[in-house]
């Protein structure tokens, strides 16, 4: 899909891996609506982009409603769907202060796995709608998951289950969608500069980049974009989970 003149659709959008890919949708023609729960950053993001910013908690269903009734109203129907609304959590299955917290894993699947999912069948819903572009196409949809869906490390419990789920749906959602003519990707980065990562000392950073194999660094959010853009065009890549990791391979702590 040519993302010049296509309406997409980025949650998490107001930072991190979401704000690049919007910035880097935007700079290739895409009109680009941002979803997130902290408005200040997504307003920001979204006037520099000439764009739209919504609230949105991705596990509600009525916000989720909501921000497709704005997107299609405000702007038409979306062409592009990138989930990287979500949040990281760790605790130990059992740890010296007793066991893993059950209301905090819920809160891990509802926002990584269960958020994703919201989004992309009311996304899938409007896109469906739309006339078919070359080839047949409607949509494009990519997804966020980590390394951790494969090499979860201790007190990963929750994030890895959620990560993992994003991977497991990718296939069969993909399959769902062929009919409609909507791709679904997604995307399992390794060691990024997130807003999270930000906020630890240099030393720690340039440690945990020199874990990476090859190149011996912290991944860029841009390089996490150029790969969603790249998802966008290329029409062949549909039902697949790409690492964008440097070949790391967690160890267990």
């Amino acid at each position: 899909m040519n993302p010049s003149g296509a309406i997409a659709i980025v949650t998490g959008g107001g930072s991190g891996l979401g704000e690049a890919t919007a910035r880097a949708l935007a700079a290739k023609g895409a009109r680009v609506a941002i979803a997130d729960v902290g408005m200040d950053k997504a307003l920001k993001v979204a006037e520099d982009l000439g764009g739209i910013a919504v609230k949105c908690d991705v596990s509600s269903a009525e916000d989720g409603d909501a921000l497709l009734a704005t997107v299609t109203g405000k702007l038409g129907t979306p062409r592009i769907l990138v989930n990287c609304a979500g949040i990281v959590a760790g605790m130990k299955t059992v740890g010296k202060d007793g066991p893993h917290s059950l209301d905090l894993y819920r809160k891990v699947i509802e926002i990584n796995l269960i958020g994703s999912f919201n989004m992309i069948r009311l996304f899938a819903a409007a896109a469906s709608a739309g006339d078919p572009l070359e080839g047949g196409e409607r949509g494009v949809i990519v997804n966020t998951a980590s390394v951790a869906a494969f090499d979860g490390q201790m007190g990963q419990a929750a994030y890895s289950a959620s990560k993992g789920g994003i991977v497991g749906m990718t296939l069969p959602i993909a399959r769902d969608l062929a009919r409609s003519g909507i791709r679904v990707c997604t995307i399992a980065p390794g060691i990024f500069k997130t807003p999270m990562m930000a906020g630890l000392p240099e030393d720690a950073q340039a440690s945990l980049g020199a874990q990476v194999p090859f190149p011996p660094r912290l991944g860029e959010p841009a390089e996490y974009a150029a790969l969603v853009c790249h998802i966008v065009e290329n029409q062949m890549l549909n039902g697949e989970t790409i690492r964008l990791d440097g070949a790391i391979r967690m160890a267990p702590k």
